[in-house]
């Protein structure tokens, strides 16, 4: 079937443009675009005051399955991620089976394509199990469709190891997703090392933790020539570190989530909310200020959920015994809309690079764009529309999401996969 969307804002930063106009998709791509457009044997969608842009992509997702399928089903997260506005997400490794071979591969893509609510793209784990020991198969899995390779969850605890993994990643032109956590340091560290720690009687978890893997990998990505992809930055002199790589010219980007942007370990009372327990842990608000300034000046390439899915009886637990990790998929165009764009930290043209545009860049993907004959992969969301976060309106199959309660302005209404709507007025299509 066609759709022709009317009088929707198109945003498109890599085209200059902004405009409101009509948008005619037909047989998978963007067939028109004008301000009259007229198809009489189309589906009309009214879009007045809504936005278009590029479809949203997150390359940093657990969708759990296989193994933890009581958390999360790769059907549950892909459409959590419709419902959020994605046409894409980048699934992690840190499955049950790992994803270290081929056959896990596979058995992703063919569940995704089951699914049928957005793209998935597979990173594989650097080494067998999430070990450290030895490389998983890497070549084969590039054959397989992985996009990238990460041992997220731990990292690469090795500097040997991890130039191992750079030099093979850089064979199959694929990038190093890094989870700069250095063991050692961090130990049974359960929040941010500081007074909040120390007023709480937590175990702290040193920056330095985070910092000291950070250098390590630019300083490997430089001897290597692998690019590499510093996962979910937490602090301040973390960003320096990688905006000093790339004024060296070392291939270095990174990522940031919405809760280390807009959450910090103030927020964390004596309620003990097991559900703002993160892995990198809530910071300081310093940290918040410095993010969101390297948000906007370019330092951080990408808005990323860390989406970590957990079934209810795990979070309810002794903050110590709780797993680590929110969900974010259906929560993140909205706290990016109501926390940085509202308030002007980033136009619109900034939130399209980095929830779009960027984050395919970063994984070598086919760029997409608001023009006749591209993909229409498209997410149209309502700038205006007001919501509460909710537990009862999530598709998630978890419900751990630290911003529960929290009010909300702009939110997707309408999310295109290869011209088919997975997402339509609010409610995914089945």
């Amino acid at each position: 079937m066609k759709q022709l969307v009317k009088n929707v804002r198109l945003i498109d930063p890599s085209l200059g443009l902004d405009e409101v106009s009509d948008v005619l998709i037909e047989n998978g791509v963007i067939a028109a675009i004008g301000t009259n457009v007229i198809d009489d044997d189309a589906e009309i969608l009214d879009r007045t005051g809504c936005i278009c842009v590029p479809g949203l992509i997150d390359i940093h997702v657990h969708l759990r399955e296989p193994g933890g399928e009581h958390k999360e089903t790769i059907a549950t997260g892909t459409a959590a991620a419709a419902h959020g506005g994605f046409v894409g997400v980048c699934s992690m490794p840190n499955t049950t089976p790992t994803t270290d071979n081929a056959s896990v591969v596979d058995f992703v893509l063919e569940q995704a394509e089951k699914a049928h609510h957005c793209r998935v793209y597979p990173s594989g784990s650097c080494t067998k199990g999430l070990k450290g020991e030895s490389l998983s198969e890497m070549g084969d899995m590039v054959s397989h469709g992985v996009v990238a390779f990460t041992d997220d969850g731990r990292g690469v605890q090795d500097s040997g190891m991890m130039r191992r993994v750079m030099d093979y990643a850089k064979m199959f032109n694929k990038v190093v997703m890094s989870h700069c956590q250095d063991e050692s340091l961090v130990g049974l560290g359960q929040v941010n090392e500081g007074v909040v720690s120390t007023r709480l009687g937590m175990a702290g978890w040193p920056s330095t933790g985070e910092e000291l893997q950070i250098q390590r990998d630019i300083a490997l990505s430089e001897l290597t020539g692998c690019p590499v992809h510093i996962q979910h930055i937490t602090t301040a002199r973390g960003v320096e570190l990688v905006r000093e790589g790339k004024q060296r010219g070392v291939r270095v980007t990174c990522e940031v989530t919405p809760h280390h942007l807009v959450l910090n370990e103030d927020d964390i009372t004596e309620s003990y909310d097991t559900n703002l327990k993160m892995n990198p842990p809530l910071r300081t608000k310093e940290d918040n200020e410095v993010l969101i300034a390297a948000v906007a000046d370019g330092t951080i390439d990408c808005v990323v959920t860390d989406h970590a899915p957990h079934a209810a009886h795990e979070k309810e637990r002794e903050f110590e015994l709780a797993p680590f990790g929110m969900t974010g998929l259906e929560t993140s165009l909205g706290v990016i809309l109501t926390y940085l764009v509202r308030p002007g930290f980033i136009s619109y043209e900034r939130m399209v690079e980095l929830m779009a545009i960027a984050p395919r860049e970063i994984l070598g993907l086919d760029p997409l764009s608001l023009k006749v004959g591209s993909c229409a992969d498209l997410t149209i969301f309502d700038p205006e529309l007001v919501w509460t976060v909710s537990a009862d309106d999530m598709y998630s199959k978890a419900k751990n999401s630290g911003f529960l309660g929290f009010d909300l302005v702009g939110r997707a209404t309408d999310v295109f996969v290869g011209g088919s709507l997975t997402m339509k007025e609010g409610r995914v299509v089945d």
